[in-house]
């Protein structure tokens, strides 16, 4: 599979580079929140990273046989602070995906008729919505200097999907059975 249009290719070639560094600064983020004492913030900073990984692994195959060097422009929260503030990083960074890049990208793709970037683009895009609200929830609990209360954290490997203490029969993003979900 590889894309036909040049605009396509370079939006995931940006999606790509952006769920990238998010999953490397999540997985940063979540060792600070185990030293500061909230281990299940730093589960769902991990498990979301894994979640971000998937996304990347997604916009990449959809590539296809594209090769060469490619400039990936992509924005990034950088930085490392208290928990808190690194929660509100990680939420501005979910919010410009749901608001601003995602939409965008999924729209050029649907009237490129790029199937594989409008399915990859779609996951991310409802999992990243997801995200946002978890980071705020964490966010809400870590400002108050508590941890989340929470037992495991399941992630679907195919798009993301994200859900706490419990399981669905399937991912309600993309079908996929729930003894695919990845445990943390």
């Amino acid at each position: 599979m590889s894309v036909k249009n040049a605009m396509t290719a370079d939006f995931l070639r940006s999606a790509y580079g952006g769920e990238s560094m998010a999953h490397m600064r999540y997985l940063i983020w979540g060792d600070i929140a185990d030293k500061e004492g909230m281990p299940n913030i730093g589960k769902l900073f991990r498990a979301i990273a894994y979640a971000e990984r998937a996304h990347a692994d997604n916009h990449f195959r959809v590539l296809g046989e594209q090769e060469g060097d490619f400039t990936v422009p992509a924005g990034a929260v950088f930085g490392v602070g208290k928990t808190a503030e690194n929660l509100q990083g990680a939420i501005d960074g979910e919010l410009h995906e749901i608001e601003q890049m995602y939409p965008v990208y999924l729209e050029t793709a649907k009237f490129q008729e790029e199937k594989g970037a409008q399915r990859a683009f779609y996951y991310a895009l409802e999992a990243e919505k997801i995200h946002a609200k978890l980071f705020k929830d964490a966010q809400d609990l870590a400002k108050e200097g508590k941890d989340m209360d929470i037992n495991a954290v399941y992630v679907c490997p195919v798009c993301g999907h994200t859900i706490i203490d419990h399981l669905p029969d399937k991912c309600p993003v993309c079908g996929a059975k729930k003894e695919m979900y990845k445990e943390f």
